[in-house]
């Protein structure tokens, strides 16, 4: 046995896992990363580790580094190569939170895969996604990374996410991953997006029952999917460091669900409990994050993750055993991975999977179009008539913009191609248009300080008020010709993600000031967001006809806005979050309790309208739906029993549509208040004009449980329920249930 032959110090290099930062990757990291380039070749040639993060930047060196792993190591033993494979590797699909907007499960599962094929044939073995934290915060920049407020859709989306990436339906979490998939990672155990105040980092204090029904859920069902890793938090939760947390990581993760992968701290998540004031130093550290549970920290090479661990092993302290168990789950991820038998980078699979394979673009394209959320569509304005406009203005700061159609949370190698807006709005009109860009306002992008923000804004003339005022100018006259003005506002892609937190969910830069010029203007103008994160754009509802959501859409964005505006591609994506109409109201979540005057619950600010400006599940389509005949095969069932829960739904439009129909229920008594709606079953059907079917949805014990304070346990109540079926969290279609004793 491979470990028997291992001296203690090689043991512990195996938990040990240290990035490898090129300078092209130092380049397309957020501002404000000075983590040193390490020596990696020295410390993997000494086997010193048992894994490498952030060997993007080309096929050839991750190759090259796993080559120098297994032929220059004492016992040969290959290595771990992570990333950040978030929204694609090679193709790029829209964010995470734009994929969960689709509600669509089996499209998310195949985008995933395709990602996990990309990355395996470029040298990456194990990616750090799903993120699957709850966000209820919208200023947490992270929100862009994860499927949005909801347990139940975020549960959905860790599910298929975890299959994507590793293939197949098994959920034993001993099954190989062949070479066309990766080993998963779900991340941040647990309660990271609910950080205070929305700040990256910052302390978390959340009650059992929350972690249990809100923040838990998805995190178990990617468990119960197989998923071969867990990642601890950086935070502080209810006292206690994440990675230090041995509730989490031993009581619940491991006793309770059965976990038998493998536990990897955040970036420097161990070593930080000294500065978050829970160790003593570097070794006591070291000593909490392994004993709660942490098999491999993650972290600078300089900082030595685990460096000082050895020095723990000793009766009272840190067992042999201990070491061995951690070891153990090391090496199993990779012989799951088959890296023993076929280490290195297949050739043929690298040609076939990096070469822009059509069928990728084209699902790209789909996942783009499924995404995006038509918000308003005043007058039916959208689909566009071609013939009616000849001249189209397309203006704003990502109207043409590679980065941010493709999106955060990429690396050097994805910097390659990606239909803008602009682009793919001239593509689609053809000759039949003269399509036109301009800016208006320079995008705004998050400063690592505001030394830096000064010194570059400088040196990029973005001082210059005279060019500024040009700019509205030059914008303002070109949309005062045209016959028709697409508006492309957001953030850039900088200005979301890890250490993206913002205090304002407003437009940032001049974008409200352009929003407001070419709306005075009155000309047919349609405003298409690029972002991650719902912003204030209450103006903007109030003032133009109509608002497309495309998220950060990928590679193939701009044509797939381009179809949805023109009517090639009919919109249903749903929102994912409840959108504030201001930043005070935040966080705001349509699952919570009812107030104690709840005929007044629209009213609780005196000085601003308390009610969301859209709700969770909301989007618009250029069809419409009509939802009827809500039936239970029972109306009372006793506890432990279920129910079939079924409506007709018809398309009574005329065009060819999607609808994500949607079920809420609400308890009305018991042992606690229970939320005022939650979402229990979804689904995304395809009809035709005039096409009506009927969809069901079962109920069971397992969906009426709830974890309980006064209990302090799951319980089923005796209780009356509230069922719903609609399209948003307001669907009024409602029946009625009694569960008895």
């Amino acid at each position: 046995m491979l470990i028997s032959q291992m001296t203690l110090a090689e043991k512990i290099q195996q938990l040990r896992q240290v990035f490898k930062i090129s300078k092209e990757v130092r380049e397309a990291l957020p501002p404000g990363d000075n983590s040193p380039i390490p020596d990696i070749d020295s410390l993997v040639a000494t086997g010193a580790v048992g894994s490498v993060i952030l060997v993007t930047d080309t096929t050839a060196e991750a190759d090259r580094i796993q080559h120098v792993a297994v032929e220059s190591s004492r016992l040969h033993v290959p290595l771990l190569i992570g990333a950040d494979v978030l929204h694609g590797f090679d193709t790029i699909f829209p964010v995470p939170i734009g994929l969960a907007a689709s509600w669509d499960l089996s499209l998310v599962q195949h985008a995933q895969a395709v990602a996990a094929s990309e990355a395996r044939a470029g040298g990456v073995n194990w990616t750090f996604a799903p993120m699957v934290d709850i966000a209820r915060d919208p200023r947490w920049g992270r929100i862009v990374e994860g499927a949005g407020e909801d347990p139940y859709l975020g549960a959905s989306m860790a599910r298929v996410q975890v299959r994507g990436f590793q293939g197949g339906q098994a959920v034993d979490g001993d099954q190989r991953i062949d070479v066309n998939h990766v080993l998963a990672s779900l991340k941040h155990f647990a309660g990271y997006g609910a950080s205070e105040g929305g700040r990256d980092y910052d302390s978390v204090n959340l009650s059992e029952e929350a972690l249990r029904n809100t923040i838990l859920p998805p995190f178990l069902a990617g468990v119960r999917a197989g998923v071969g890793t867990v990642m601890s938090g950086y935070m502080v939760l209810n006292g206690v460091p994440a990675s230090g947390n041995r509730w989490l990581l031993q009581d619940v993760l491991r006793a309770e669900w059965g976990f038998r992968g493998l536990v990897v701290s955040d970036n420097g998540a161990v070593g930080n409990m000294v500065a978050q004031g829970f160790a003593r130093d570097d070794a006591d550290a070291d000593l909490r994050g392994f004993m709660a549970g942490v098999d491999m920290a993650m972290g600078p090479a300089d900082r030595s993750p685990y460096g000082t661990l050895a020095g723990s092993i000793r009766p009272g302290w840190v067992s042999n055993d201990d070491v061995n168990a951690a070891v153990s789950r090391v090496l199993q991820a990779k012989l799951r991975l088959g890296l023993f038998e076929h280490p290195y980078i297949d050739e043929t699979q690298a040609k076939r999977d990096l070469a822009a394979r059509p069928e990728h673009r084209a699902l790209a394209l789909r996942a783009a179009e499924e995404s995006a959320v038509l918000l308003k569509n005043a007058g039916g304005i959208l689909p566009l008539r071609p013939a009616a406009y000849r001249r189209v203005a397309v203006i704003g700061p990502f109207g043409d913009s590679r980065q941010n159609t493709r999106g955060p949370w990429l690396f050097p190698r994805n910097n390659g191609e990606a239909v803008t807006v602009f682009e793919g709005l001239r593509n689609t009109f053809g000759s039949r248009a003269r399509v036109r860009f301009l800016p208006g306002v320079q995008a705004l992008r998050i400063p690592a300080s505001p030394f830096e923000f000064l010194s570059k804004a400088k040196s990029a003339g973005l001082w210059d008020a005279a060019r500024a005022r040009q700019e509205m100018r030059d914008a303002l006259a070109l949309a005062r010709e045209s016959d028709l003005v697409v508006l492309v506002l957001g953030e850039d892609r900088y200005m979301i993600g890890e250490f993206a937190s913002r205090s304002s969910l407003d437009l940032p830069g001049g974008q409200q000031k352009l929003l407001e010029q070419v709306a005075s203007l009155h000309k047919p103008t349609v405003l298409v967001l690029l972002n991650g994160r719902p912003l204030n754009i209450a103006w903007a509802n109030e003032h133009l006809p109509a608002i497309l959501e495309a998220w950060y859409p990928g590679c193939e964005g701009g044509n797939a806005i381009a179809n949805l505006l023109l009517g090639v591609a009919v919109p249903a994506g749903k929102l994912p979050f409840t959108w504030p109409r201001d930043v005070g109201q935040v966080p705001m979540y349509y699952d919570h309790t009812l107030p104690q005057d709840p005929i007044n619950v629209s009213a609780r600010y005196w000085d601003a309208n308390s009610s969301a400006l859209f709700p969770f599940g909301h989007g618009l389509s250029y069809s419409t739906f009509d939802m009827t005949n809500l039936r239970l095969s029972a109306s009372r069932i006793n506890e432990g029993g279920s129910v079939d829960v079924s409506a007709d739904v018809e398309n009574t439009g005329n065009l060819a549509a999607d609808e994500v129909v949607q079920l809420y229920i609400h308890q009305r008594y018991g042992s606690a208040a229970r939320p005022v709606r939650e979402l229990k079953g979804f689904q995304r059907i395809a009809l035709i004009p005039h096409e009506k079917t009927t969809v069901h949805f079962r109920l069971d014990a397992q969906a009426l449980r709830y974890w309980s304070a006064a209990a302090h346990g799951w319980v089923n109540d005796a209780s009356t329920f509230d069922i719903w079926i609609g399209p948003d969290s307001n669907a009024s279609l409602h029946a009625e249930l009694t569960v008895e004793t």
